[in-house]
Formats: C-alpha cells, structure tokens, sequence
C-alpha cells in the first residue's frame, strides 16, 4: 500500500501533462453555439447614429438579416481586436460581402464615432448598449461574426478578428454555398 502512495504524485502529474497535452492541440476559436442552425433570436435595435434614424436607414432587427445571406458583425468602439478586424470588413464591403454591424455594450455616441473615424462597413447598424441581444446570440465577447442563411438561421459562428485566412478558408466558402442554395 506504501508503495501504491509513492507513485501517487507521479500518477497525477502524468495525467495533468496529458490533459493540457490534448488542451494545446485544441482550436481557441472553436466555440461551440447552441445557436447554429436556429432562427437569430429576436431583437429590434435603436441605430448607433441619429442620423440613420433621420434618413429612415433605422437600426438593426432581426427580420432584416433574411433573404440573403449575410455577415453579423459584433463589434464595440472599446474593443482593441475590433481595430485590427476592420479593415478586413471594409474590404469585404468593397467586395460587396452584405455585413451588419451590432454595437455591443457600448453608448451609441461612442459607437458612432468610431464607425465615423475608421469607416462603416455595414449595411445597418443597431446599438446594443444593455448587452441583451448580444447574450441571447451567445456573444462571449468581441469581436464574434455570425453568418446568417437566407431564413434567418445562424450557420456559422466566428469568435475573435476575421483575418484573410479565416475568410479565405471558412468565410467565403460558406456563403457561397449559402447564396448556390435554393
């Protein structure tokens, strides 16, 4: 029995190494969502400018993001990996890639005169200043991209900064075949 408790501590950190041998070779973005496949839940959102509201432009609801497939950006004026995504989006844009933008947790001023500063890549925007829609999709943080079929279901969910790899490799793929389907 003495002998049992000597190996004991050496038995233990053998299966410490190898739980954080499988932890390492797991993808950090991979996150799984209890949304995929389901309608994007419910939300009517105020516009980040008050000027869209004006213009008639409005805010972001969720029966705008069906009949094609589109892009939903979360993004914040506070986010440091929403500065490195952006250009990316406003490539997209010039591209013709359909994105909305919702503005998470963050005032609607703020929100606004970041999309004024760097450019707006959004088709709409909505401000989501209490954080509600952003929990009801799920959202652990920005910036996340969901890619929406043309019913209205969430298919894909991006965590962290879209880069031309993840655009390339996932991305692009997947609306493609979104927009091919009947």
């Amino acid at each position: 029995m003495k002998r049992l408790l000597a190996f004991a501590p050496a038995a233990i950190f053998v299966l410490v190494l190898v739980g954080f041998a499988v932890g390492l070779r797991r993808d950090p973005t991979l996150l799984p969502s209890m949304m995929i496949g389901k309608p994007v839940p419910a939300f009517n959102l105020p516009p980040v400018r008050p000027s869209d509201a004006l213009s008639g432009r409005g805010g972001l609801a969720t029966d705008q993001l069906s009949g094609e497939p589109v892009m939903l950006n979360v993004f914040a004026s506070w986010c440091v990996a929403c500065r490195v995504e952006h250009p990316m989006l406003m490539r997209l844009k010039e591209q013709g890639v359909t994105i909305h933008g919702l503005d998470w947790k963050d005032e609607p001023a703020d929100g606004a005169g970041w999309l004024a500063e760097r450019g707006d890549p959004y088709a709409r925007v909505g401000n989501d200043r209490t954080g509600r829609a952003g929990i009801d999709l799920g959202v652990s943080g920005v910036p996340e991209t969901f890619v929406i079929d043309r019913k209205g279901r969430v298919r894909y969910r991006h965590v962290g900064a879209i880069s031309v790899e993840d655009w390339n490799r996932k991305l692009e793929p997947l609306l493609a075949r979104l927009r091919a389907e009947s």
